[in-house]
């Protein structure tokens, strides 16, 4: 593959460029597996080539970027079979003030995955961030906190029933040494909550999948161990968890997680579903080719990952354009982390996940 590989994602601009809510059409939600692909039918998009090569290829949004920048929209709707909330699902945005819920920009994002013919994940239930004000600053009893993650769940959960294909949830639940992360939960409600959550959002919607979801344990290591061990607990006192979510924000300033498989495999021996979350790679700046290749490999290392494991069911990017990027905020000295650049343009990345993709498929 070619470091200066550039094609402009263009048909899909110009086809959808002055649409935001398109014409709802008949989604499926129940299994959320990859659709059929007609028979001669010549797969181009990653999510296309996906659907052949059995794992869905999904994206996570920006809300604000899909309802100003038409191009960006329509990439989202035509090049990805899967989409993940980048912040409308978490606490601080659906529920703001006790007992008021805004669901106004994560309904817009389910009703514009339905009208696409995608699937969506949850993100995220149980987190330590991204908290309201009114919950970090109360200070409730023990009781009294259960009580308000038990609603939180079954309200939100409840509200989106039938239209998640797979939640994120709980969220970050451990430190890299493979400890417990010490966060309002652990503090106030103990390990538990992390059984009560699977089981009441199972009960709020029992047909959607259930994931627990960490950075970090790509592969085996402290923290993927400690994660392992957990959900086979979990798994033995018969607590409705069906997934692990592994996210995948990389750096190409380390080497890249070689043995995802053999990791992916401990969780798919235990019967479980495994799903890459967060994809994205960054790059100390400036870019050069060298990087850009170290890119392209770290992506496809990810991919293969999925690949090679028989229950991993589906492979998201952290977002799919520069322009949009979280990383430059928060990692001082890098980005140019996605799949294609500020103008839409692809990468080497994005030529390594189609050709990894297309090679999966002519196995099948």
């Amino acid at each position: 593959m070619k470091a200066t590989h550039a094609v402009v994602v263009g048909t899909a601009v110009a086809l959808l460029a002055g649409a935001f809510t398109l014409p709802t059409a008949s989604a499926a939600t129940g299994s959320g597996g990859p659709g059929p692909v007609k028979k001669g039918s010549s797969a181009r998009t990653l999510g296309e080539l996906g659907d052949r090569a059995g794992v869905r290829i999904g994206t996570a949004v920006d809300m604000s970027a899909l309802a100003a920048d038409a191009p960006y929209r329509a990439v989202a709707a035509t090049e990805f079979s899967a989409v993940t909330p980048e912040n409308v699902m978490k606490w601080e945005a659906v529920e703001p003030t006790r007992g008021t819920y805004d669901w106004a920009p994560a309904d817009q994002l389910v009703d514009f995955a339905r009208a696409n013919g995608q699937q969506v994940r949850g993100h995220t239930l149980v987190w330590h961030s991204q908290l309201p004000s009114w919950l970090t600053e109360g200070d409730f009893s023990a009781a009294e906190l259960r009580d308000i993650l038990h609603r939180h769940i079954t309200d939100e959960v409840g509200h989106f029933k039938g239209k998640i294909w797979q939640w994120d949830v709980v969220n970050e639940a451990f430190n890299d040494d493979g400890t417990m992360r010490d966060s309002i939960w652990l503090q106030k409600l103990g390990p538990g909550y992390i059984a009560d959550a699977f089981r009441w959002a199972h009960q709020a919607d029992p047909k959607a999948k259930l994931y627990i979801n960490d950075y970090n344990v790509e592969g085996v290591n402290a923290k993927s161990t400690a994660l392992l061990a957990l959900v086979a607990e979990l798994k033995k006192q018969h607590v409705p968890v069906d997934g692990v979510g592994v996210q995948g924000h990389l750096d190409v300033t380390y080497d890249a997680p070689h043995d995802i498989a053999a990791n992916l495999q401990r969780f798919d021996d235990l019967g479980l579903e495994t799903a890459i979350t967060e994809a994205d790679v960054r790059i100390p700046l400036p870019v050069d080719s060298t990087k850009t290749e170290a890119q392209a490999e770290a992506y496809s290392v990810l991919l293969q990952g999925c690949l090679l494991t028989e229950h991993c069911t589906d492979f998201t990017v952290w977002g799919f354009s520069d322009k949009y990027s979280w990383v430059p905020g928060v990692f001082k000295g890098e980005g140019s982390a996605n799949l294609m650049d500020e103008n839409l343009r692809t990468k080497a990345a994005y030529t390594a996940l189609s050709q990894d993709l297309k090679l999966a498929a002519g196995r099948r």
